[in-house]
């Protein structure tokens, strides 16, 4: 068992996540030990995916540079997470027997098999297609008490990701481009279940450095690492860690970073609070007078601590990233703060606005 003090803890968390000193210099090292790079709509600042990689890489990383892995398949897009092209053959024998998950989705799915081959014909001769090109001939709605009422075809499209039949190929602006799977993955061989939901947890681990072994399922990617690692306690953290060994005798040298509020880093709130002793919520949804941090506030770390947010936002149109304010959990020395307004600067550069 092995026993950790809060800063041990989390300057493995950090340089897991690729946030310590010693940076990465090319993109698919950053996404191969990430596991992932999150999709998400929100751009205040940048997509989550880039504003991740700008976090790790530095101004010298290009959006283009995502663009084209994307493009060359070296990178692919699964369940609204960017992931290694390599890791597909860790996911094709849960999509060989996703059925057995739920009854409900294989009820509906088999309700609507017509439609299902429908989309498939149609993907085949004229593919890659966004979902509004695609038939709706469903016999049976999809019934939600949520945005997805009745939207029969881009519902059964996730179901048929999970199925492994089709695949995102790209994208029309903000749009997805479907098309089936089998022009899109990689033809590699799946890696056996069992063995493939342990290497997951292998990486994922390698990608947090410390988590726990079970805890609240979440969707698409879990917070917890099952067996993979080893047991390790945390001092003054109730509960057992599981903590990849391979950090734990190397030498920790820190910098300043600015996150986006998905970062893995930060994304299990409990283990945020936990480790960092760090109170963070998104509050893009809540109204402004209510807001402590701002609409889209980014995380600051600096060395083995998360001291503060920035507020602040990319006026494209002015030309301008407008820096509302800087929240510090902490009082900054002069070392943080200058640390941080270089980030906030570098930020600006690879964003091509000016600081304001």
């Amino acid at each position: 068992m092995h026993e950790l003090t809060r800063p041990q803890a989390r300057r493995i968390a950090v340089q897991a996540q690729l946030l310590d000193a010693d940076r990465p210099t090319e993109l698919h090292a950053v996404v191969r030990q990430l596991t992932l790079l999150q999709i998400d709509p929100t751009a205040a600042i940048a997509p989550n995916a880039d504003l991740v990689a700008w976090s790790r890489l530095g101004s010298s990383y290009a959006r283009e540079d995502l663009t084209a892995a994307l493009a060359n398949r070296s990178l692919l897009e699964l369940r609204a997470m960017i992931r290694p092209s390599e890791d597909l053959a860790l996911y094709r024998a849960d999509m060989a027997v996703w059925e057995k998950e739920s009854k409900h989705y294989r009820e509906w799915v088999a309700a609507n098999d017509s439609c299902r081959r429908d989309i498939l014909a149609r993907l085949d001769s004229q593919g890659p297609l966004t979902s509004r090109e695609l038939p709706d001939t469903c016999a049976v709605p999809w019934q939600s008490s949520g945005w997805t009422h009745n939207r029969n075809v881009s519902q059964l499209l996730e179901l048929m990701v999970l199925r492994g039949e089709v695949a995102i190929a790209g994208r029309a602006g903000r749009e997805r481009l479907w098309d089936l799977a089998a022009r899109v993955y990689p033809d590699e061989p799946a890696v056996p279940l069992d063995e493939a939901r342990r290497l997951r947890d292998e990486r994922r681990l390698r990608a947090l450095g410390i988590a726990r072994a079970t805890g609240t399922a979440l969707p698409v990617e879990p917070a917890v690492v099952g067996e993979a690692g080893e047991p390790a306690v945390v001092e003054g953290v109730k509960g057992e860690w599981r903590v990849d060994p391979a950090y734990l005798e190397r030498p920790f040298s820190g910098r300043a970073a600015l996150l986006s509020p998905f970062d893995r880093l930060i994304h299990d709130r409990k283990r945020t609070t936990e480790l960092f002793g760090y109170d963070y919520q998104l509050e893009m949804y809540k109204p402004a007078e209510k807001r402590r941090w701002g609409y889209f506030a980014l995380p600051i770390l600096y060395g083995d601590q998360l001291v503060g947010k920035l507020d602040a936002v990319a006026d494209r149109k002015a030309g301008v990233l407008l820096v509302n304010a800087v929240h510090q959990d902490v009082e900054f020395s002069r070392s943080i703060a200058d640390a941080v307004e270089a980030e906030i600067e570098d930020l600006a550069v690879w964003l091509g606005l000016r600081r304001s």
